[in-house]
């Protein structure tokens, strides 16, 4: 039996009480659903698209009623790919369903880029959600924070089946809602099965949401997802409780799933023909139609001519619908990336100023704080970010919180996907945010927030351009300080191969400025990788200008040379500099370029110091096998062959990880020895 809570509002809807006007509209969509879920299957069998369809069909009561509850210009909506229904509820209307299952370019979800049933209209806050399982709850914990912090009248609703509960990043969300008692609604509609897997096998409790019923500040509301009134009052004292500041809610919605998982699934391999009538028995569309009828509100005649204009609707959706046109194929470049800072006064990230050299953690500190006070809606949170004079486990954002307060500066959980699928979050709430986050304390221990970071990537172009992650992500990166494993790795070989995110590495204090004022004033995505060896060395402090900018995709030459050229970036500038300057003891002119943005790429740079040398050699602190410098390698080899007189080196770590004791670690990182003994076998060449 379903559980249910007492409530001075659960009675709010019931058939005695709700007007024939509403119950008309009700039936309506209910009508108008079932028609669109039950033709969806026959778009791929005409091969016109919809080649993924999850049937709604058993989960009436609960999406009409989230659609219903969704306030626009108020409420944030997160639908899962099941919610076909919760969308036409909330306003959708039939041909942007089918847009959508078809994959149009006036789709106003996402223009045909995204899966289809992935059903969104992100101007009205119904938002793009992607097809990993329940990751959608972390962006709508960021978005009520938002709600939260801007004091906005509104309720965050996120959708799910109840299988995906068992990712671990949906118990991250709930604890950080729970701890933040922020405005969100989790609805789980429950039909007893992830695809083929029964939910005995993915939890411990008949329903997930006990699995959180030791959560403080939660509320957790049981209802008959199959029963449009059961669920209605449900949807309405979860939206009033959380919009009276009571904390989240979770409604568990029981449903039943009538067909197949999706049409790729064939139910009948994991379900016997009694259990599948039986589904059939239950189904709610049916129930509410004889209800309607058996209590005189309307008559079979009345029905059966609000199905006949539905019918009507979705054939005059279909037919504009199939005659939409499709995306061009010229279209994949658009969206890729969101306008970047234009840098004015320093528009190739160099100068000439004199004066006093400050330390790399100090520049990065001092733009930290200047930007937050050039933009009053620039946000910081992370791991150890702000405890009395803490600041950050290397004190990057040490003071923050004592001038800008806990507000904008705090700390997050231990949880990684939770710090970035929460900036992702918040930065839908207001397009003037602006997001620092500390990722993780160290490089290495971002991997568990990958599928978040992946999903920030894509969201710009999947949406075709309608959101954009406005975060920074700033990681300490790389070796030299005897950490060893999960303290001296790096990344960038793995981060850069996702379109939709910049990636920087500064080597210097005045770049260390210029690239994170730059990342924190575009739009979207940028990684900030700062080399944490570097944060005290003497090596990095440099004069900064006051405002300095450097824009994305500019190499910098930090020293001039006409016999070889080395590219590199990060930690193995400075390495290379001692090394070009001892070999010029011996009367070799090297030239040393610093790369300090990896994506977008300097080709033109890279291009020029090619040309001007004719022998190059690629240097990074990463392994070589796989490292980004195989990707500057094979630019030159593919476009620069012609003007190579030797061919390209390459000089990195050794294929293994970075060992702790530091007689290892010298054996595995590449040094200024190292670099000098290459770069001889190449002048000899």
């Amino acid at each position: 039996m379903a559980k249910k809570k007492k409530s001075e509002v659960e009675k709010r809807y019931s058939i005695d009480k709700t007007d024939k006007k509403t119950l008309k509209q009700w039936y309506s969509l209910l009508k108008l659903g079932r028609l669109l879920d039950e033709r969806a299957p026959n778009y791929l069998k005409q091969a016109l698209g919809w080649s993924y369809h999850a049937p709604y069909a058993g989960h009436d009561g609960i999406q009409l009623a989230i659609g219903q509850c969704f306030v626009l210009n108020e409420d944030h909506l997160f639908p899962y790919y099941r919610d076909m229904l919760t969308c036409l509820s909330a306003g959708l209307s039939p041909e942007e369903i089918i847009l959508n299952g078809i994959s149009k370019d006036t789709d106003v979800a996402s223009g045909g880029r995204h899966m289809s049933n992935h059903f969104a209209k992100p101007e009205w806050n119904i938002h793009n959600v992607s097809s990993c399982t329940g990751n959608h709850v972390l962006h709508s914990v960021g978005v009520a924070r938002g709600i939260k912090k801007y004091n906005h009248k509104g309720v965050s609703i996120s959708s799910q089946g109840e299988s995906s509960t068992s990712e671990g990043y949906v118990y991250e969300a709930i604890n950080g809602a729970s701890r933040e008692i922020l405005p969100c609604i989790f609805v789980f509609q429950d039909n007893g099965y992830g695809i083929s897997v029964p939910k005995r096998e993915q939890t411990a409790n008949e329903f997930a949401a006990d699995n959180f019923s030791g959560f403080k500040n939660l509320k957790i509301i049981h209802c008959d997802g199959k029963d449009i009134f059961d669920s209605m009052n449900a949807m309405a004292e979860a939206r009033e409780h959380a919009l009276n500041g009571l904390g989240p809610v979770i409604i568990h919605a029981h449903c039943v799933r009538i067909h197949e998982h999706s049409n790729s699934d064939k139910h009948e391999l994991y379900r016997d023909k009694q259990e599948i009538a039986d589904a059939l028995e239950q189904d709610p569309f049916k129930h509410f139609r004889d209800l309607l009828i058996n209590k005189n509100v309307f008559k079979e005649s009345d029905l059966e001519k609000i199905d006949e204009d539905m019918k009507a609707q979705v054939l005059d959706a279909h037919q504009k619908a199939v005659s939409a046109p499709n995306p061009t194929p010229e279209s994949i470049y658009d969206f890729v990336l969101p306008p970047e800072h234009i840098c004015n006064l320093f528009p190739t990230g160099e100068h000439q100023e004199s004066g006093e050299a400050i330390k790399f953690i100090d520049s990065l500190n001092q733009t930290l704080k200047e930007e937050f006070r050039h933009n009053p809606d620039t946000y910081i949170w992370g791991q150890d970010m702000a405890n009395k004079d803490k600041g950050g486990v290397f004190n990057v954002s040490k003071g923050m919180q004592q001038e800008f307060g806990p507000e904008r500066v705090f700390n997050a959980p231990i949880a990684e996907d939770f710090i970035v699928g929460t900036a992702n979050g918040m930065s839908r709430f207001n397009d003037k945010i602006r997001i620092v986050i500390e990722g993780a304390e160290f490089a290495d221990y971002f991997w568990p927030a990958m599928e978040q970071f992946v999903e920030c990537t894509h969201d710009y172009w999947r949406t075709n351009g309608q959101f954009s992650p406005n975060i920074t992500i700033r990681l300490a990166s790389g070796g030299y300080i005897g950490g060893g494993l999960y303290h001296s790795q790096n990344l960038e070989a793995t981060l850069t191969t996702f379109p939709g995110a910049r990636v920087v590495v500064p080597a210097f204090a005045d770049d260390a400025a210029g690239l994170l004022r730059t990342c924190m004033r575009s739009e979207g995505l940028s990684v900030y990788l700062e080399p944490k060896a570097l944060y005290n060395s003497k090596d990095a402090m440099s004069v900064v200008p006051q405002d300095f900018e450097v824009p994305f995709g500019k190499s910098r030459v930090r020293r001039e040379g006409t016999d070889l050229s080395i590219i590199t970036y990060g930690n193995t500038v400075h390495h290379s500099l001692k090394a070009a300057e001892k070999l010029s003891t011996e009367g070799y002119s090297i030239e040393v370029v610093d790369l300090r943005s990896l994506s977008p790429l300097d080709y033109e740079g890279i291009s020029q110091t090619v040309q001007k040398t004719n022998r190059v050699i690629v240097i990074h602190e990463d392994k070589v096998f796989a490292g980004f410098g195989g990707e500057v390698a094979s630019f030159i080899a593919d476009e620069l062959f012609e003007h190579l007189d030797a061919p390209v080196k390459r000089v990195g770590a050794t294929y293994t990880p970075v060992g702790f004791n530091r007689i290892l670690e010298r054996a595995i990182l590449p040094d200024e020895n190292k670099i000098y003994n290459a770069i001889l076998e190449l002048l000899k060449y």
